[in-house]
């Protein structure tokens, strides 16, 4: 009999998806919604000190082989959070609270809350490619992330994950501070900063001009950066970039992911998505003989 059961950073899952922070996962209910189609854990909306409205419309861009937006981190703030999470916590499985800030206190005063509010772990957004002043602009530089770190691990008990981007050349560099500084897994990739123009308006799709390239677009660029970093660290990594069904999945966990996250395949599959992943993984699992979803971890760079 197989297992997909995974422990990730001292986070117990049924099974080795997760909902990937920024779609569904601004409600109680919508959260709900995900475990019933078969997720392992959830994590959250990225949330912040205030209520956010975003960028204005147009946001979203679906494309052929996935999506760009430029959300600009809408959410309704910690304060109201605590009912959503509460209302998340029914599924009985792990919840990861998503966070961002403008410096290494805010990211500390946010975690603490979230881990008030029942989460099993804290995720960093420290990637998002369209939010001036937060994400990408402080992931970059290694120093910075480092003391977000250490800042937030100071201020909570549970593990805490870093979200990076590869909209970098020190992706490594980045990840090894974070590494030092005692973050509990990294998480790879957000979205790939990205522009569409249409010709007949002679002007940018998007009103905020650039925004994130998610869906199969990306996937070979995120798998390439889960490979480097499993080779360069000694904690768990979390794939993120592309996963539709349970091939594309396995490319992350061969690379070197411990589990993965489902974004763009939740709008473009629905949310069975995850229990389809984990049926076709198990299906692989026992024409290999092979009984534990850890076996295949990294196997790829043997």
């Amino acid at each position: 009999m197989t297992s997909l059961k995974v422990v990730l950073a001292g986070v117990e899952m049924e099974n080795p998806t997760m909902l990937a922070s920024g779609i569904m996962g601004e409600t109680g209910g919508s959260l709900l919604a995900m475990a019933k189609g078969g997720a392992g854990a959830l994590v959250t909306k990225s949330i912040g000190s205030a209520p956010r409205e975003g960028h204005k419309n147009p946001t979203l861009v679906e494309l052929e082989f996935g999506y760009m937006n430029a959300m600009g981190l809408p959410n309704p703030g910690i304060d109201a959070f605590g009912e959503e999470m509460y209302e998340a916590g029914k599924a009985g499985i792990p919840i990861v609270g998503s966070v961002f800030g403008a410096s290494a206190e805010e990211f500390a005063s946010l975690s603490k809350r979230m881990q008030e509010f029942g989460a099993e772990a804290i995720e960093l957004n420290l990637s998002c490619p369209h939010a001036k002043g937060y994400g990408m602009e402080m992931g970059v530089d290694p120093d910075v992330v480092a003391s977000i770190i250490s800042e937030v691990k100071a201020a909570v008990a549970v593990p805490v994950f870093a979200k990076l981007t590869p909209n970098t050349h020190r992706l490594i560099d980045v990840a090894l501070a974070a590494e030092k500084a005692g973050v509990d897994a990294i998480v790879a990739i957000n979205t790939l900063k990205a522009m569409k123009i249409d010709v007949d308006a002679m002007r940018p799709v998007l009103s905020n001009r650039y925004g994130g390239l998610s869906g199969p677009a990306v996937r070979g660029v995120g798998v390439r950066c889960v490979y480097e970093l499993y080779e360069a660290l000694n904690i768990p990594v979390i794939g993120v970039g592309g996963i539709e069904d349970w091939r594309s999945a396995l490319e992350y966990i061969m690379a070197g992911a411990a589990a993965v996250q489902i974004g763009s395949g939740v709008g473009r599959v629905g949310p069975r998505v995850f229990g389809d992943i984990c049926s076709g993984i198990s299906s692989y699992m026992e024409v290999n003989r092979l009984r534990n979803i850890s076996q295949l971890v990294g196997v790829a760079h043997d």
